[in-house]
């Protein structure tokens, strides 16, 4: 059997960020423990996160400062004071946000409406995650963690620990070195964009790395540190997971952002001019949605710098996301085979051109580099050839959005009856309409072939018929957001693209999943034999 062949299965995708805590956003803590919980009560095999690295501006998961390193945001503060690193007084003397109501997004932000906020909350615990409290607080309280940790090691209190970081630095070397003296030196330039930093450190001269690096090596220890917990908690929730017979599916976005330490470190494998400026960006051609296309700035890849030393850095990449998660999941693979080039001058998308990626050259490194770990291509939007033929010859599986299905004509690839078994369907992805949403903002004249094919024009029932039609599929593998499961409006949507300040907020509530939301995934894995 192929290593990239699944048994038939079902699994739930939740953002970490999205988990309740007392502390402004979803952690490692025991919401956590009970979320993987509810997977293995629900008979489901997979949690799909969010990609985990830490945020740039706007607070998208998909812009990180590293391909390697951990959002800080998700270490667990209660961990924190149970280990003796902070007392609970001095956590709870910050506002985190708690009972924080959105504010109502502005018409034009909203897109012609489809993008709604709730006004209250039913249950105690606030909607949304507060970006800019957790700026101005997480920081501060993990710095008084890092005080008091130095402080331990020095009274010798916590030796156990000292010998676990230093074991952790040691064996992160290769990428933590690189991202902790990036931070630091962020921090030093008011957290300024690498290319808008001196001369010297911005090209990385030998003398200004060993200088900024003696003189910022408290900051560098506090960012390793951070490192250090982040990887600890993970790698304990992880293993109480799979311990559970859970895995987890992780997402990796295909680019880095410019502003990270990657691109920073490894200038000569990027589409650079001679000041480092990107020359050409990535994104997304006119279509559909957009008269535009998108423009995501982020800078391409030089695949044949990449190429003449074997995609070191992305066997680098693909073996330290093997070992964070179980499954993985490359957000938008069709850049590897064929990507969309963008003049970084222009003002949007329309001047685009496409370009040829490395395919399988790259993909026989990746192969090797995640061992027997699984992988998931995202290959929605426009159908290539050359990508259905590299995912047959890889075995690895496409994906399938039911919300995409009842557009167009019958032969539209979305709709399951034209599933093949190695394939995986989703209801949504994170940067759709919850399906509440999408039926409740349509008209039934919109949604004509939906309600014909979904035996009902009851926005509510059409949820559940949904769920049916992919869990009743030949797909292998039935992934459904918790918004979904609890049939929530758009209000409660991850993220609109393109969009800026809306977006990533979205908190479970606790106790907002029930027995009766459990009953009802155990029988849709049940009766369509997905059980795990």
């Amino acid at each position: 059997m192929n290593k990239n062949t699944f048994t038939r299965s079902a699994g739930i995708l939740m953002a970490v960020s999205s988990l309740p805590s007392p502390y402004g956003i979803g952690t490692f803590g025991k919401e956590a423990y009970k979320f993987v919980d509810f997977v293995k009560e629900c008979r489901h095999r997979y949690w799909q996160v969010l990609p985990l690295g830490p945020t740039t501006y706007g607070d998208s998961p998909y812009q990180s400062f590293s391909a390697f390193a951990g959002n800080p945001y998700f270490i667990d503060l209660d961990t924190l004071i149970e280990e003796g690193l902070l007392t609970k007084s001095y956590v709870l003397s910050f506002d985190w946000g708690d009972g924080v109501v959105p504010v109502q997004v502005s018409e034009e932000e909203a897109v012609n409406g489809q993008y709604k906020t709730k006004t209250d909350c039913n249950i105690g615990s606030p909607c949304y995650v507060s970006y800019e409290k957790m700026y101005q607080c997480r920081y501060t309280v993990l710095h008084k963690a890092y005080q008091n940790f130095v402080q331990m090691c020095l009274d010798n209190k916590r030796s156990e620990m000292a010998e676990a970081y230093d074991t952790f630095v040691k064996e992160n070397q290769e990428w933590l070195d690189d991202y902790s003296l990036f931070m630091a030196v962020k921090d030093y330039y008011g957290g300024k964009c690498w290319i808008e930093w001196g001369h010297s450190i911005k090209f990385r001269e030998p003398a200004a790395i060993s200088q900024y690096s003696k003189i910022h090596a408290e900051e560098i220890g506090f960012w390793k540190f951070v490192q250090f917990k982040f990887f600890e908690q993970w790698n304990r929730l992880k293993a109480y997971a799979n311990g559970k017979g859970i895995e987890i599916i992780g997402d990796i976005p295909i680019y880095m952002g410019i502003d990270s330490a990657d691109v920073w470190a490894n200038t000569g494998e990027y589409q650079l001019d001679e000041n480092l400026t990107p020359t050409k960006v990535a994104g997304v051609p006119p279509d559909a949605f957009s008269d535009l296309g998108q423009k995501w700035g982020n800078p391409l890849y030089d695949w044949d710098k990449m190429e003449e030393n074997g995609f070191a850095w992305w066997a680098r990449r693909m073996h330290a996301s093997a070992q964070l998660y179980d499954v993985i999941r490359i957000d938008h693979f069709i850049g590897i085979i064929r990507y969309y080039q963008i003049p970084a001058d222009m003002p949007d998308a329309r001047q685009g051109a496409y370009a040829k990626g490395p395919g399988q050259k790259l993909l026989d490194v990746i192969n090797e580099a995640i061992g027997d770990k699984k992988l998931i291509a995202e290959d929605l939007g426009v159908e290539i050839p050359e990508v259905n033929e590299i995912l047959a010859a890889n075995g690895y599986p496409g994906m399938k959005v039911l919300e995409f299905a009842f557009g167009g004509d019958r032969a539209n690839p979305h709709l399951p009856y034209g599933y093949t078994r190695n394939c995986v369907v989703y209801g949504g992805t994170h940067d759709n309409e919850t399906l509440m949403g999408y039926y409740s903002d349509r008209s039934d004249e919109e949604l004509t072939y939906a309600i014909e094919y979904l035996d009902t024009s009851n926005r509510s029932k059409m949820v559940d018929n949904t769920f049916r039609a992919a869990y009743s599929s030949v797909a292998e593998l039935a992934v459904f957001a918790v918004q979904d499961i609890l049939k929530l409006d758009n209000w409660a949507r991850m993220n609109l693209p393109s969009s800026l300040g809306i977006n990533w907020k979205w908190r479970l509530q606790k106790g907002e999943l029930t027995k009766e939301h459990v009953k009802n995934m155990q029988y849709l894995a049940s009766v369509y034999a997905r059980e795990a």
